[in-house]
């Protein structure tokens, strides 16, 4: 037996099964953290979400402990309180984490959460699961900075090496004019930095993956994402990809979730290049926003599922029950889609979709601040995205 066999084998032995009526504690208190408390509170668990923002949107379904993520007399009262601990987001610190793995019951663990924080680490872990992602360089000075960029070429994309999501922390650099500016504007984080090569792609897929302490693997339908600003604005579902697309990027997703020992779910992000080749753009070790659109199109929700992880209960269905478009909803969306809300659909009812709404709970509609999401339920796609055109919300 190989060391990765037997580690995976003590991993399994020392899981536990957490069943229903125990108590799941949440790091995070967000909008991820809402839906995953009302899936398991379906099956019967009871929730206490730790998160700074008083009547965050998980704790307008379960119980909050209002303190810092760093904050560990408050996260030590989640360990007192919880059977169980998870964490919705992937910027919790990672030593409180490892703290609580001392106290708690903490399956994910907190190597995932240092591996995913950092780009750099990210890459290689990946790579290391035999799986490609885009050629990229760890830059240190302006100099290797410009070494780099005549390596890879322009456009090229520079990141921060930690933080960052929806587009922040990256700057496209499209001729050499912009690497001293590129390099002084990102090196403010004060963080290491990486420059990528430019992937021309055809699409931009996502694969929702499950695993078990037990070492059990289930994929979601690997999801077809449009952003817009840097903001995911679509998820379609079936993908209008080919089949063998479909499979590869699934495969990839459970090769990962595998190769990085994962509990609970990854969201493996891919690009799709016009000759058919797949490169992992990043990960995510939580549920996912392009994974939303699981919750009325799947046998089980990505939620539902990463409660079944977590607790150690075999993982649900993942089969797609129907088509479906997710569109999400931010601030600027949310006076016309309340408007449509209070009237008789129409137009859903002659193209024959079923819009469901989930809002989130938050206080502040903020321009371009997520609110909810509606999942476009259809016989296809192509009537899923006419509604969504048609409404005439999503061009505020």
């Amino acid at each position: 037996m190989s060391e990765a066999d037997k580690l995976g084998a003590g991993a399994a032995a020392a899981a536990k099964v957490i069943l229903p009526g125990a108590t799941v504690g949440i790091l995070g208190g967000g909008q991820l953290g809402r839906m995953i408390a009302n899936a398991g509170s379906a099956l019967g668990y009871r929730f206490i979400a730790l998160d700074p923002t008083p009547d965050a949107p998980c704790g307008q379904v379960a119980e909050q402990i209002i303190a810092g993520y760093d904050d560990r007399e408050a996260a030590r009262e989640l360990a007192d309180r919880a059977d169980v601990i998870t964490y919705e987001f992937e910027n919790v610190d990672a030593g409180v984490a490892a703290m609580l793995m001392e106290q708690s019951y903490v399956p994910q663990g907190s190597e995932l959460l240092y591996t995913t924080q950092h780009r750099l680490r990210e890459k290689r872990a990946i790579e290391a699961a035999g799986v490609r992602v885009a050629p990229y360089s760890e830059v240190a000075s302006k100099d290797e900075l410009r070494a780099a960029v005549a390596k890879f070429g322009v456009p090229c994309v520079l990141k921060t090496a930690t933080g960052g999501y929806d587009g922040k922390g990256q700057w496209v650099i499209r001729s050499e004019s912009e690497i001293d500016e590129a390099f002084d504007t990102l090196d403010r984080a004060q963080t290491q930095l990486v420059l990528e090569k430019f992937i021309r792609f055809d699409k931009e897929l996502s694969v929702i993956a499950a695993r078990s302490p037990q070492g059990e693997i289930r994929t979601f339908p690997a999801a077809e994402n449009i952003h817009v600003d840097n903001i995911l604005h679509l998820s379609i579902v079936p993908a209008r990809v080919e089949d063998r697309i479909q499979r590869e990027a699934e495969r990839l997703a459970a090769r990962i979730a595998e190769g990085l020992g994962v509990v609970g779910l990854i969201a493996v992000e891919l690009f799709l290049t016009a000759d058919g080749e797949l490169f992992v753009n990043e990960l995510a070790p939580r549920p996912h926003n392009s994974g939303h659109y699981t919750m009325e199109a799947c046998r089980t929700s990505q939620f539902e599922q990463h409660v079944r992880a977590v607790c150690g209960l075999p993982l649900g269905d993942t089969s797609l029950l129907t088509p479906v478009v997710m569109v999400n909803v931010l601030g600027e969306h949310m006076e016309p889609l309340l408007e449509r809300m209070a009237a008789v659909d129409e137009t859903a009812e002659r193209l024959g979709v079923a819009p469901k709404v989930h809002l989130y709970g938050k206080h502040e509609a903020k321009h371009k601040r997520k609110m909810g999401h509606v999942n476009v339920l259809a016989a296809d796609v192509d009537a899923a995205l006419a509604w969504i055109a048609e409404t005439n919300i999503w061009r505020v």
